[in-house]
């Protein structure tokens, strides 16, 4: 649940930055009669996502044995690397994310081409609700479907509370250090998919377990308990893992920590500056 909250809140929020944005231009401008298209674009951005996370979701129920082992591993390493790509991704926007929206907002409302503004938010809560599709039906898969279902449910009423408080200026949100914080959550969130990933295909026997188990911690710390599944939806936990998925897990971790750590072009310049 906690893991469906952190992601629902993450994602929903960006949705709702866009669409708060997206009316805030508009009423600075005057232009309060476009603001239908705006949340057209975003309710239908939703059926949309909810269609394809429920796609992915019968899909694996229809599957037993090895193809459903595999279609796990593959649904993860592909959730790990939307999120990997959507770290680096914040990590290049920086400070231009807000400022980057209300300028093609802007732009879009000038024109006066009415369904460009519908096809700028269709087109950008598509991406958020695609994404948080995909996690919602990875994490189902490690922690069950109604707990899941709550902590998004419940992530998602947090993100339009905020958005709300956003467009209505009553609330201050440092949204930089927000997806800074939670951008880290990511990483160590998609190396546990890297890893479960892994272990998936290990029972599949596309890859050698190489040493199975390394350590086996149910004792102390079982999987299925509640801090175990906790612990196993956010960073991948598992009480016996194989040293296959062991060494994917440290991997990732470490050539992220490599390229997160690195500075920027941008940073180089400065300080030698």
């Amino acid at each position: 649940m906690v893991a469906g909250f952190l992601l629902a809140l993450r994602e929903g929020l960006e949705a709702a930055l866009i669409v708060s944005v997206a009316l805030g231009v508009l009423q600075r401008a005057r232009l309060q009669s476009l603001r239908w298209l705006v949340w057209l674009g975003a309710a239908s951005a939703a059926v949309v996502s909810l269609l394809v996370g429920g796609g992915l979701a019968a899909a694996g129920a229809a599957l037993e044995g090895t193809a459903e082992q595999v279609f796990e591993g593959i649904t993860m390493l592909l959730a790990a690397a939307v999120l990997t790509w959507m770290v680096f991704w914040l990590r290049a926007q920086g400070r231009g994310l807000q400022s980057g929206i209300e300028a093609d907002v802007s732009r879009v409302a000038g024109t006066g081409q009415r369904w460009a503004l519908f096809s700028l938010a269709f087109l950008a809560v598509l991406r958020e609700g695609i994404e948080l599709s995909l996690f919602l039906v990875v994490i189902a898969m490690q922690s069950g479907a109604e707990s899941t279902l709550l902590g998004g449910l419940a992530g998602l009423a947090a993100a339009v509370a905020i958005g709300w408080g956003l467009y209505t200026a009553t609330l201050r949100l440092n949204l930089r250090r927000f997806f800074a914080v939670t951008g880290t959550l990511l990483v160590l969130f998609a190396a546990g998919l890297i890893g479960h990933a892994t272990h998936e295909f290990v029972e599949a026997g596309l890859l050698p377990a190489l040493s199975s188990p390394i350590w086996d911690t149910g004792r102390v710390l079982a999987d299925d308990s509640p801090v175990g599944l906790i612990l196993r939806a956010l960073f991948g936990y598992n009480a016996d893992p194989t040293l296959s998925e062991t060494l994917a897990y440290l991997a990732y971790l470490v050539t992220m920590a490599i390229a997160l750590l690195r500075p920027t072009p941008l940073r180089s310049a400065a300080s030698q500056g």
